[in-house]
């Protein structure tokens, strides 16, 4: 028992080590860049049903300061006012394309599909595919052709800065980051060639067109339901340099509005933090739950005393880097982790039906 309590307490360890690293590498877009030149930027939007939101990035995009880009959205067969929208957004910037999208091929899935087609239409030295979700500002593009360029990149990714707009996504959101960045140091997806140390993020994904061309990574994820990550994994694979890191003011997102939603999307992913294994998920979900308690009666209080310390430090680090509210991610930790295991459940229940609703889809989880 005292061996196992020892394995608990260099276990938390290492997620400590990993939340600072996270902070202290600095894992953002740089700042008071200057570029020579502006290769054109083919900025690509898969909707469907996004009136709440699509108008408003368009209007951020048409704001942004780089000159020389364009904008192709691609209607997944939008059933609400998603297409008025994205047509009177044209006529005051005639920089954007719309594709409408017809049925769905077989074997894909609609955003891969979607992304697939946008970049069959870029003209681009870079693609860059946003969700319609994101919120974008300033100096956004010319950051990240720097970067990309600096670094040799073909593809980065950015989790952005999460918008956590009430109470109830306040329970669920940062939970996102708080694992990812407790397990993995986001500078080792650049610095390390292993797959494992792999993590990307949907939202924006930007890509060298040449690269992109020579993979077809939508292509050769087109049903796979986390395609992000297995694209991360795919490039690394391939010996393609890829990077991925954290979001600023420059680019924000606002995921869900309620809990519902917040628990039913992540639900549909929250294995893939553990490189796809329920096993690993599960056993991460008991280390975090038990650990203070098995530490007690195997080390004694001060043992889970200094446990809980380090708990407090990871959501500290955590929340710093993602550029959160220490004081809410504290008062609400227990409240959040209990949606946390609330999630697992969700998504055990998906894999025993095999299947999940997803933009009014179904979509079918193999085992």
């Amino acid at each position: 028992m005292i061996y196992i309590g020892y394995a608990i307490l260099f276990l938390g360890f290492i997620r400590l080590l990993v939340s600072m690293v996270n902070l202290l590498t600095n894992v953002y877009l740089p700042q008071d860049i200057h570029i020579e030149n502006h290769p054109k930027v083919s900025i690509l939007i898969p909707v469907r049903n996004e009136e709440a939101n699509i108008g408003k990035l368009l209007l951020d995009i048409e704001n942004l300061s780089y000159p020389n880009y364009e904008v192709i959205v691609y209607n997944d067969c939008s059933t609400d006012n998603t297409v008025n929208i994205v047509k009177q957004a044209m006529h005051n910037n005639s920089n954007i394309t719309l594709i409408e999208g017809g049925e769905l091929e077989n074997g894909w899935l609609g955003k891969n599909f979607a992304c697939h087609n946008l970049a069959l239409k870029a003209t681009g030295e870079y693609f860059l595919f946003l969700d319609a979700d994101v919120r974008v500002k300033h100096q956004l593009i010319e950051q990240s052709v720097y970067l990309m360029k600096k670094q040799k990149l073909k593809l980065l990714s950015i989790f952005p800065k999460q918008i956590i707009s009430n109470k109830e996504t306040l329970l669920a959101i940062p939970l996102m980051n708080w694992i990812l960045l407790s397990l993995l140091p986001l500078i080792l997806i650049r610095w390390s060639s292993w797959t494992s140390f792999s993590a990307a993020n949907g939202q924006f994904m930007f890509f060298e067109a040449q690269a992109y061309k020579q993979l077809l990574p939508h292509s050769i994820h087109k049903a796979n339901k986390v395609e992000d990550i297995a694209i991360c994994r795919y490039y690394k694979k391939s010996r393609m340099r890829v990077s991925t890191i954290l979001g600023n003011e420059d680019i924000q997102c606002k995921m869900y509005n309620t809990l519902d939603e917040s628990m039913d999307g992540f639900s549909k992913n929250i294995f893939d933090f553990f490189g796809g294994s329920i096993v690993t998920g599960l056993l991460f979900a008991a280390f975090t739950t038990f650990a203070p308690l098995l530490l007690y009666f195997s080390l004694g209080i001060y043992a889970s005393a200094i446990y809980i310390c380090s708990i407090i430090l990871i959501r500290i680090f955590v929340s710093k880097a993602s550029k959160q509210s220490i004081s809410d991610n504290i008062l609400y930790m227990l409240a959040q982790h209990f949606i946390f295991l609330k999630i697992i459940c969700i998504a055990l229940l998906h894999r025993k039906r095999k299947s999940l609703t997803w933009k009014d889809r179904y979509v079918f989880i193999k085992q």
